[in-house]
C-alpha cells in the first residue's frame, strides 16, 4: 500500500527518513548539555577565587578543560540542530539554502574560537 498522492509521489514529496536521528541528536545534546552545565556550575562555585588569576589556574587542569570543550561542542550542536529546524520550517525558496550556509558557518566559527581560547589557557597554564 502506497502513501500520499501520485502528485507526491513523482514530485518527491515526503519523509527523508532523517527525523528521527535528527530528533535523537536534538535529545541528546540536551542530556548532555544539562549534565554538562550542571557540572560546570558546581565547579564553578567552589572555586577558591572569582578574579582572572584563579580561574585561569582553574581553567588550565586537564580535569577542567577536558569537560569545557566537551560542553562548548555539545551546546554549539544543539544550538545547531535547533536553529536548522527553525530554518526548514519557516523558510522558503533560495534563501533557505544560504541560511543554512550562514549558520553553518558561524556555528563552527564561534565554537572553533570557544574551543582553541580553552585549549590555550590548559595548555600555556599560569606564568609564575
Amino acid at each position: 500500500m502506497r502513501h500520499g498522492t501520485p502528485l507526491g509521489r513523482v514530485r518527491g514529496l515526503g519523509s527523508a527518513k532523517q527525523g528521527t536521528q535528527h530528533w535523537w541528536h536534538q535529545r541528546l545534546t540536551a542530556a548532555a548539555n544539562l549534565f554538562l552545565t550542571l557540572w560546570f556550575l558546581f565547579a564553578i562555585a567552589q572555586a577558591p577565587g572569582y578574579d582572572f588569576d584563579s580561574i585561569r589556574l582553574w581553567m588550565s587542569s586537564a580535569w577542567v578543560a577536558m569537560p569545557l570543550v566537551l560542553l562548548i561542542v555539545s551546546v554549539f550542536y544543539h544550538f545547531r540542530i535547533g536553529l536548522q529546524v527553525v530554518i526548514e520550517d519557516y523558510q522558503h525558496g533560495e534563501s533557505r539554502v544560504l541560511l543554512m550556509i550562514l549558520l553553518n558557518f558561524f556555528t563552527f566559527a564561534t565554537a572553533a574560537v570557544a574551543i582553541v581560547s580553552i585549549l590555550k589557557i590548559a595548555f600555556t597554564g599560569v606564568p609564575k
